[in-house]
């Protein structure tokens, strides 16, 4: 995202949390873009300052967690890591800011394939209660339902993903051919570079309070 921002002239500001043992190779990478780091600690009162201070047009929140990572985070440092504090908790704090900033930015929230109200699935559901909150919030917002994310230029390595993308996007590749052209545009992955940019050409678009689904999230 930083980079796809850079890339279209628009100042960005990154946020990093201060205790993120990789905060200084994330500064010298965000730097090297021309962007500006913000260590800001996930504190309330402090993430609000900190977006009050800054002023932005658009706020994307595109926090997530895994069930993997949430177990290695209370292995190895005792914390709750989980989709009800972070997919949550977190990207309900980051509206709040934005929201308190003064200067009404559009939010873009970065959701997934599949979410609908009922749904039983707790990824899912987690992503459900955000969008729930963005669209009976004041501000602009976009909303980006992408399936898989994937690809050699995607930071985290998540196995489990990158496997189950390679099994449906074979999948549908059959599909596609069988009369199924509709469900390969919408279920097949993307990478990261790709959803970084349509994820902003839907900031600039003047048009908001939209939900993009996966087909909409193409070069």
């Amino acid at each position: 995202m930083v980079a796809a921002l850079r890339a279209a002239g628009i100042g960005c500001v990154a946020h990093v949390r201060p205790d993120s043992p990789a905060l200084d190779r994330w500064r010298s990478r965000f730097a090297a873009l021309g962007a500006e780091v913000d260590p800001t600690p996930w504190q309330s009162e402090a993430m609000a300052a900190a977006l009050a201070r800054h002023r932005p047009d658009l706020v994307f929140g595109l926090l997530g967690t895994t069930r993997a990572r949430g177990r290695r985070s209370r292995r190895e440092h005792g914390r709750v890591e989980n989709y009800a504090t972070v997919d949550v908790g977190l990207s309900l704090m980051l509206y709040d800011a934005a929201r308190r900033a003064g200067s009404s930015p559009r939010f873009i929230y970065l959701s997934s394939i599949g979410v609908r109200p009922d749904t039983t699935n707790p990824y899912l559901a987690a992503r459900a209660l955000v969008e729930r909150a963005v669209t009976d919030g004041p501000l602009p917002w976009i909303i980006a339902r992408p399936s898989f994310i994937t690809g050699p230029d995607r930071d985290e390595f998540r196995p489990g993903e990158r496997l189950g993308a390679w099994v449906t996007d074979a999948l549908l590749g059959v599909a596609r051919y069988a009369g199924g052209a509709r469900a390969w545009a919408r279920y097949r992955s993307t990478s990261a570079p790709a959803l970084a940019g349509a994820l902003v050409r839907a900031a600039l678009d003047p048009r908001a309070n939209r939900v993009l689904e996966s087909e909409e999230l193409r070069d």
